[in-house]
């Protein structure tokens, strides 16, 4: 039977593909290709887009998630590969498409079916970021030209719609160009590039917070430098951050240890068998993933409704104050969330679901004071109540998505039954049969997904609070990441093989 996706297989001779190598490439070869990678994505972050005005970039959730820097050649990071994978693994896994991945033909057409709706995806992305993420544009030339108009009243000002399609085009193939690195890595170098991406994102994040703790105003160096007699408690204040940090990636490197492991054997083989783990991250930080672009995108939709007014009964009034214009009415808007001037939620429905992030400056007596006694400036909503219901409601959403993921993408104790039949094994001491491994995978798959999605949902909340650095998401993340590739080295024998890497 065919894919639902044939209709395809015309395009795919067009789309351009990396060549798998000839031959297994050695040691030297892997790592000089992931290095070059790792080279161009750098540089790429670091390169302001041309027509774009260069502002400091934060690490939140959007840019951690997508290895993304606002502003640069790969505003859109990885977000396009990431979203066109999500959806195609979604839409096969729910059976709205039909494939069959165990045949090599119908697997190839997924996967350039997973290609064409990423190319898509850069342009469509990249044309929504430029317009509606606040990037401001900036002259292209230092003369009248193509960029720019004449006014009548003779000053010369910028052609927005040219300069915003130029802008536009750089990062849509800013990440077209992330996307042939990961296929460059996945084929030729170590691991996976997206993965590597998001991690050498993050990494950069923490040394980049790491300098700045010493470096910045009441840092290290300033609080050791006043000569006063709270200086070495200043600067141990300072170096919280890191602490927190640490502290983080040796949480996520215990629970990735932590796991159940089923006994398996082989019907056909007597004395042969194996072991099914059953991790507490065993649907891995995709709820936690998944939960923070739907609070994003609460968030993004928030700032855009900034200065606009919905009454829900009475008439509008444009003379009224700036939270309610609504003349014997209720306004919708500043009640659903309420923005400041620097397009940041701070009061309202929305804020209570909305991330907390501790300052990058501060004192933590101050800030954790505030969590426990302040309030919000315009509705007087307790800030304890914010940590509560977000931290509740993030947990909440975790174990819904995580669920969810595992029933669409067939990581459910039914599908697993099932391969694992196919595969020839079967629980020892009972007779083969799909049901009763079945049984047994629901005595702990359930439970596991609960707790593991609550974990990274608390987890990431409560580093994201503390100011871990790189942000909680961004830690587990590539915790993860390292953890799994750490895996894929020793597989290949890598440290038995090589004395440098089995200094590691």
């Amino acid at each position: 039977m065919g894919s639902s996706l044939d209709f395809i297989k015309p395009f795919i001779r067009f789309l351009p593909e990396v060549s798998p190598p000839a031959r297994p490439p050695p040691l030297s070869e892997k790592l000089t290709w992931t290095m070059l990678a790792l080279a161009i994505f750098f540089t790429m972050y670091h390169v302001v887009a041309a027509g774009v005005k260069p502002t400091a970039s934060g690490s939140d959730f959007l840019q951690v998630v997508t290895a993304s820097r606002i502003g640069s050649l790969i505003t859109v990071g990885i977000g396009p590969i990431v979203l066109a994978s999500i959806f195609l693994q979604l839409f096969a896994g729910a059976k709205i498409i039909n494939v069959d991945m165990s045949d090599p033909e119908q697997k190839r057409t997924f996967q350039a079916a997973q290609k064409i709706l990423a190319i898509f995806l850069c342009f469509f992305q990249s044309a929504i970021f430029v317009s509606f993420a606040g990037i401001q544009l900036v002259p292209l030339f230092s003369s009248l030209g193509e960029g720019y108009v004449q006014n009548p009243d003779g000053t010369v000002s910028l052609n927005a719609p040219y300069t915003l399609a130029l802008v536009i085009l750089q990062v849509a193939l800013g990440s077209l160009i992330l996307l042939y690195l990961d296929e460059v890595v996945s084929k030729h170098g170590i691991g996976s590039g997206i993965s590597l991406f998001i991690a050498a994102g993050v990494s950069s994040s923490i040394v980049g917070g790491t300098l700045g703790l010493f470096t910045s105003p009441g840092g290290v160096i300033e609080s050791l430098s006043s000569g006063t007699a709270d200086a070495l408690p200043n600067a141990i204040l300072a170096l919280l951050p890191l602490f927190f940090t640490l502290l983080v990636v040796l949480v996520v490197s215990y629970a990735e240890g932590i796991k159940v492991e089923i006994p398996l054997a082989f019907e056909r083989a007597r004395g042969l068998g194996s072991r099914f783990p059953i991790k507490l991250l065993y649907v891995s930080n995709i709820p936690v993933i998944l939960t923070s672009a739907l609070l994003m995108n609460l968030h993004f939709m928030a700032t855009n409704l900034q200065g606009q007014h919905f009454c829900i009964t009475g008439s509008y009034d444009p003379q009224g104050d700036a939270l309610n214009k609504c003349k014997g009415g209720f306004d919708l808007v500043p009640a659903l969330a309420y923005v400041d001037s620097s397009r940041q939620v701070r009061d309202g429905l929305l804020y209570l679901f909305s991330p907390i992030y501790r300052p990058l400056q501060g004192n933590y007596g101050v800030y954790f004071g505030h969590l426990i006694s302040g309030t919000t400036p315009v509705f007087g909503i307790p800030e304890w109540v914010h940590v509560v219901v977000y931290i509740l409601f993030n947990m909440l959403l975790c174990i819904i998505f995580g669920q969810f993921w595992v029933e669409t993408t067939g990581m459910g104790a039914k599908d697993v039954a099932e391969q694992l039949d196919r595969s020839g094994l079967q629980i020892p001491g009972f007779r083969r049969d799909i049901r009763v491994v079945e049984k047994k995978l629901n005595d702990y798959i359930p439970y596991i997904v609960v707790l593991g999605s609550a974990f990274v949902g608390l987890l990431a909340s409560l580093a994201d609070m503390t100011g871990a650095l790189g942000t909680g998401t961004g830690i587990l993340l590539t915790v993860g990441i390292l953890y799994r590739f750490y895996q894929d080295l020793e597989n290949q024998r890598l440290f038995e093989t090589y004395s440098a890497f089995a200094k590691l």
